[in-house]
């Protein structure tokens, strides 16, 4: 008879309270963690819980701003200079 192995939860289910968390807390939480990542003051096994919370906190942070750049959207104007409409921003051109 094989037992099965517990089943490990999922990685946003560990960090179900990111998803409800604005841009800015986010991103202030975000640069706490590296800031005490790189003072280098935290033991090990912290260390690997704040790395898995930070990258989970920057998916969060990058999924907002796709989000808001679906949002913005570039003024267009006719030849006389008045404004005609808009249409999605490109950021590359």
């Amino acid at each position: 008879m094989t037992m099965t192995p517990p089943s490990a939860p999922r990685a946003g289910a560990k960090h179900a309270d990111i998803k409800e968390m604005s841009f800015e807390r986010s991103l202030k939480e975000l640069e706490t963690i590296v800031a005490r990542l790189e003072r280098g003051d935290v033991e090990l096994e912290e260390s690997i819980a704040i790395y898995e919370r930070g990258a989970a906190l920057r998916e969060h942070c990058d999924r907002l701003l796709k989000q808001a750049e679906a949002k913005v959207e570039k003024l267009t104007f006719s030849s006389d200079g008045q404004p005609k409409g808009t249409e999605p921003l490109d950021p590359q051109g």
